[in-house]
């Protein structure tokens, strides 16, 4: 019995390390993105919500993006009056900013999906662009890094969108690392031809693809995934691209506490049952290989089996994912995710096997 055991542990280690050559792979071996210069017509859209503050820091930044073609177009999902009148004073300060004004309704009360349609109605520009509002771009490029992955047949292009360091936090570093292994995950599989989310902090589609699937309607009833539901149903091997360098990168504040983080990994969990069967299953099968390989290592050290043998397996499996991980975390400028390696992977899995618990025990939840 205990033979077998090991043999099985064997194997989950294999699968393993084949999910990390293989898909996390695809993303850490490719090569260096390149920019060139292009001239699509590009509509950046902020949805704005009672944040006009974060609102006034990001305006300058992108009207100041080094591009020939584009516009800024703030999406007001029926803010207070207060907020309206500096949004207002804000289209005027600059020739390139729009707003767009969505009155709540009976039907779609504070629904984004539902001021986001309104928004891409409005804009002027055949491509779009979206970032936070409480994001900002890293550099002045940012539209052209974005803009310059489109082509005839690439229509869905993917960012990165980081979290910004805060020194001497433990919660920080782990948000980030987990960050990092979803980008990676994301990335590896898209390049691989089988793309399936997208994050509304740094994405950008044509906006005939938006019209050609008519937009939300298909998901309009849930409160939550205006960008990854889209993404997942819209993407494909043919007209989906990923944008990784550094120039075209977002930057955003983590979550501060540990059950704002958690809620957030919660509404993530929610939008992700709504996936396609197949994208489900690619992605429980990696977070399930990390489980299940702790989970025989725990059993063969309890049933004392001969460490000499399973210390090496160990070893190399972290050794090797280690390396892979480090390749990946450098080409996302996340290099320090990655030093506390073991032991980070360690709580986010604990974290991931605390949300399934959390999710199986409560009451299912509609997200606002």
């Amino acid at each position: 019995m205990p033979n077998i055991i090991f043999y099985v542990f064997i194997g989950i280690t294999v699968l393993q390390l084949a999910y990390y050559f293989i898909v996390f792979g695809k993303f850490i071996f490719a090569k260096q993105q390149q920019a060139k210069p292009v001239n699509f017509p590009v509509s950046v859209m902020v949805l704005v919500k009672n944040n006009f503050e974060k609102v006034e820091k990001l305006v300058p930044q992108l009207t100041s993006q080094n591009y020939p073609d584009f516009e800024v177009v703030l999406v007001d999902n029926a803010s207070d009056y207060e907020t309206v009148d500096q949004l207002e004073q804000i289209e005027k300060q600059y020739a390139n900013v729009r707003l767009v004004k969505v009155e709540n309704n009976e039907a779609f009360w504070g629904h984004k999906k539902y001021a986001f349609t309104l928004g891409i109605k409005a804009a002027k520009k055949d491509y779009l662009l979206f970032i936070d509002a409480d994001c900002q771009p890293a550099s002045d490029q940012w539209i052209a890094h974005m803009a310059a992955q489109f082509t005839k047949q690439k229509t869905i292009i993917i960012g990165f969108s980081a979290y910004r360091l805060v020194k001497n936090s433990l919660l920080n570093k782990l948000i980030r690392f987990d960050e990092v292994v979803n980008t990676i995950q994301l990335f590896g599989w898209t390049k691989l031809g089988a793309p399936y989310t997208g994050n509304g902090r740094n994405l950008a589609y044509k906006k005939d693809e938006f019209f050609k699937h008519n937009g939300y309607i298909n998901h309009m009833n849930i409160r939550t995934g205006e960008d990854a539901l889209f993404v997942n149903e819209a993407a494909n091997a043919t007209n989906t691209a990923v944008c990784y360098t550094p120039e075209s990168f977002t930057y955003g504040n983590a979550p501060s506490k540990l059950s704002e983080w958690v809620t957030n990994k919660r509404k993530a969990a929610y939008t992700m049952s709504f996936f396609k069967t197949t994208d489900k299953c690619k992605i429980k099968l990696f977070i399930w290989l990390q489980v299940l390989f702790f989970i025989f290592v725990a059993v063969l050290l309890i049933m004392q089996f001969n460490w000499m043998m399973v210390v090496p397996v160990i070893a190399f499996r972290y050794m090797a994912c280690w390396l892979i991980m480090a390749q990946g975390a450098a080409k996302l400028n996340e290099k320090d995710t990655i030093y506390w390696f073991p032991f980070i992977e360690i709580m986010l899995i604990f974290t991931q096997l605390y949300l399934v618990a959390v999710n199986l025990l409560s009451r299912k939840v509609h997200w606002k």
